[in-house]
């Protein structure tokens, strides 16, 4: 499997998990920066939360390590999480604005 595909099994993967809450996955809410892979199939992924000091980023990061080293081609994880640049609802994916308005949010 080559990168592209392993990065996209990667994102199915990722939005299997949901910020507890807020009813839209990790990936759609805008929080996964990048996913870069080496090629012996380190993965280093960069994320946010909507707030520095979140009290369940532990459970989310730990989350997306568990889940991501279970897909075949991956060797290793890393989960780096920055607040720069501030998340904010821009970042929402359009299926997760769409997820959202569905929910009775006004976005």
């Amino acid at each position: 499997m080559d990168k592209e595909e392993l990065k996209q099994k990667i994102v199915e993967v990722l939005k299997q998990i949901y910020d507890p809450e807020i009813p839209v996955n990790v990936y759609d809410l805008g929080f996964i920066y990048g996913i870069d892979i080496s090629d012996d199939g380190r993965v280093h992924i960069l994320m946010t939360l909507t707030v520095p000091g979140c009290p369940i980023y532990h459970i989310i990061t730990q989350e997306i390590t568990d889940k991501v080293r279970q897909i075949e081609g991956v060797s290793s994880v890393e989960v780096e999480l920055t607040f720069e640049p501030r998340w904010s609802v821009d970042k929402i994916t359009e299926e997760g604005k769409k997820r959202l308005r569905e929910l009775g949010y006004n976005i």
